[in-house]
């Protein structure tokens, strides 16, 4: 009998804290005297757990913030560097989330963001001198990552910018090519492009380059095409890679912008990148003086330097391709509601989600080490396409999954995640297909070629 009235005492305890509308409506549905049977049969433990239930319940759900990066990567790099992360992490949500999705979709290029972007100085990131800033190589993936976290376009004409043409004048340059033309380039003053990439080659470019150089005199002259080359219908200069005819050596060459024989056609119509300005470019007799080729660069070996380097580069720009297709998902399914609740309450939901993040957490990992090798002096060519491989599969199967999460509307720009799938396409494929950085990695760990 005491154990009733203790019982009962707890069953008012537990009225109490349910609001009159809810008791009259329970009170249609439950037989209370049955309940004050049940409660009276409680133990001490049961009855505080129910209680416990109905007070969380009335709770506002507080919903933990979206950041990608669960092991908090970033937060490793020193001061000075971390702050440049965030400032280019502010930039991109404040001058290109809101645009992107409209010049994405036109296929033009945002040209009023370049002097903005000049102001972060960022450009050239790892060099030393020629008013470059000489930071470090992490530094610089997590730049890509943020960039291509909001906008995989705007990522990939910084790449080339910052990477493959300054990167070729810095490897491969003289002197004087390097005094000329890295400081303009740092401050964005002007915009390189980068051609080694052929309407019929692209991953055997090491030995069948079909454009061709000849040495007459003083001067070169290069014939043939490239084609998906960005930036190269606006560019200042362009870095054209030519088999020479003489030795049958790959030399490098700066075109400058309106250099007689030099035709550059906006490519139309894709379906990936469209931000970016790609173009066909055809060289006809285009001449072009001695000090205008890459003094350095003498052979295939030379133009691999600088893949080596942009390729680390590429990893990265996956990972915030991955990073924004999750963070984007993970925000839906708290915003989504279904049978009455977020989706993001849904146990398969939540399985996917958490695939996802160890995806990505393991990409990000796999890049950090890769930079710590760069800045290390110790990367190789096999390291990075290891990591190109992997970032970029695991990137589709993010950005596909954050898709689906979305249901209908994930083929709707205007949620941006169609924008992401289509863009991952491009990622996947440039700077060296998934078979090809395969069969360099196979070379490496087997030491035997199964190149063709």
């Amino acid at each position: 009998m005491k154990n009733l009235f203790k019982n009962i005492g707890g069953l008012r305890q537990l009225l109490s804290s349910v609001d009159l509308d809810q008791i009259s409506k329970l009170s249609e549905k439950v037989d209370i005297a049955k309940m004050v049977g049940l409660v009276s049969q409680m133990s001490e433990e049961d009855l505080s757990k129910i209680m416990g239930m109905m007070k969380s319940g009335s709770k506002p759900k507080v919903i933990p913030p979206i950041n990608g990066d669960f092991y908090e990567l970033g937060k490793t790099l020193p001061g000075h560097e971390r702050d440049i992360q965030l400032r280019v992490r502010e930039f991109m949500e404040r001058e290109i989330k809101p645009i992107a999705n409209d010049y994405w979709n036109r296929g033009e290029f945002p040209m009023q963001i370049i002097p903005k972007m000049a102001e972060l100085d960022i450009a050239g990131l790892t060099y030393q001198g020629y008013g470059c800033p000489g930071h470090s190589a992490l530094l610089e993936g997590f730049v890509a990552m943020e960039m291509a976290r909001i906008d995989t376009s705007i990522s990939t004409f910084f790449g080339v910018q910052s990477g493959l043409a300054m990167g070729s004048i810095y490897l491969c340059g003289s002197e004087e090519q390097k005094k000329e033309w890295l400081p303009p380039m740092q401050k964005l003053e002007k915009i390189g492009a980068f051609g080694l990439t052929e309407p019929e080659v692209g991953s055997g470019v090491a030995g069948g380059l079909t454009t061709t150089c000849k040495r007459e005199g003083d001067a070169w002259v290069l014939n043939g095409q490239k084609k998906w080359i960005g930036n190269a219908t606006f560019s200042d200069m362009t870095i054209i890679w030519a088999r020479d005819l003489e030795d049958q050596q790959v030399k490098g060459f700066i075109v400058r912008k309106g250099n007689p024989g030099f035709k550059a056609e906006k490519l139309e119509d894709k379906m990936a990148l469209r931000t970016v300005q790609n173009a066909l470019i055809t060289l006809t007799n285009c001449e072009v003086p001695e000090t205008d080729r890459l003094q350095e660069a003498n052979s295939f070996k030379d133009t691999a330097k600088v893949l080596r380097m942009t390729r680390a580069g590429v990893a990265w720009q996956a990972v915030g391709c991955a990073r924004g297709a999750y963070e984007l998902a993970l925000a839906y399914t708290n915003e989504r509601k279904q049978f009455g609740r977020p989706i993001a309450s849904f146990q398969l939901v939540q399985d996917l989600l958490v695939t996802m993040l160890g995806d990505l957490t393991a990409m990000q990992t796999m890049v950090f080490r890769l930079s710590e090798m760069q800045d290390g002096d110790i990367l190789k060519d096999e390291h990075a396409s290891l990591a190109k491989v992997f970032c970029t599969l695991r990137m589709r199967s993010i950005v596909d999954n954050s898709r689906a999460l979305f249901g209908g509307n994930g083929i709707l720009l205007r949620h941006d995640i169609a924008r992401f799938v289509a863009d991952a396409e491009a990622v996947y494929s440039y700077e060296g297909t998934k078979e090809i950085n395969s069969l360099i990695v196979g070379r490496a760990i087997t030491g035997h070629s199964a190149f063709v």
